[in-house]
């Protein structure tokens, strides 16, 4: 059964899909299969993984494994990513589509932030892990993923807001875990993204990490603001594909972390 990890932040822009994507081509890399349940209804997390929904032609998404919340449904919209090997054989993403916004409007129905852990049953038993992408907020998209999954994982630029916006994730888990019907939900860590060496402000929010989230709690490496992740993004490919020195080292980081993930979930 696979382990599931939500990533989120309350804060947009801070790189929350870039940190799934990379992660799971990490996880690939390390001989890992992995699912990405898409919950952010931009629609980057599969885009990047060259999975595109077309509305003329559509394919099942996460929307309506939502809306039908049938034990097992989303198995419908379990869909091959246009990576290459070995990513394409490790890989699968249960895209979402504009429309997810949709489901927000049920949040009143008793039990709708159930639905999307029904709609999952069994679909990942085969999987070693399952990774949310979660929308930066803490709305019902957000809490139909932390509903079913196994942990959090907060993704955190080491600027003030961002950090403030981790903060109040963390002490909304704390608080609302057994509202969400997931008691034993629990923050696994915090990861440092988009890090610019060169900035004090950003080594002056590193310096008091520690204290405010606890000792050993936030992930390294730290993952530096490179070019070359936008540009893997923007291609379609994973990191490594771009074959330069900046990607591979930038490619290096990720999977030291997706290494890290495993040996803090085994």
């Amino acid at each position: 059964m696979a382990t599931r990890i939500a990533l989120g932040n309350n804060k947009g822009g801070v790189g929350k899909t870039s940190a799934t994507d990379n992660l799971a081509a990490g996880l690939a890399e390390e001989g890992k299969t992995v699912l990405v349940v898409a919950l952010d209804p931009q629609m980057n997390a599969e885009r990047r993984m060259g999975v595109h929904v077309d509305e003329d032609n559509p394919i099942p998404t996460v929307s309506e494994a939502i809306k039908n919340a049938q034990p097992g449904v989303a198995v419908d919209a379990i869909t091959e990513i246009a990576w290459p090997e070995p990513y394409r054989s490790l890989i699968r993403v249960i895209p979402a589509r504009y429309d997810l916004e949709n489901r927000v409007s049920e949040a009143a129905v008793p039990g709708a932030v159930l639905r999307l852990r029904t709609a999952l049953e069994g679909v990942d038993d085969d999987v070693d892990y399952t990774l949310f992408d979660l929308p930066p907020s803490l709305g019902h998209l957000t809490q139909l993923g932390l509903c079913a999954t196994d942990h959090a994982l907060i993704i955190s630029e080491p600027e003030y807001d961002s950090v403030g916006s981790a903060v109040r994730m963390r002490d909304f888990i704390d608080e609302n875990a057994a509202v969400l019907y997931n008691p034993g939900l629990n923050v696994l860590g915090y990861l440092i993204n988009r890090y610019r060496a060169q900035l004090g402000a950003h080594n002056f929010q590193l310096d008091g990490l520690d204290e405010r989230f606890g000792e050993g709690s936030i992930w390294t490496p730290y993952v530096k603001e490179r070019t070359a992740i936008k540009d893997a993004a923007d291609s379609e490919v994973p990191l490594r594909a771009l074959g330069t020195a900046v990607a591979t080292e930038a490619a290096d980081d990720w999977r030291k972390l997706a290494q890290h993930l495993i040996k803090v979930t085994s």
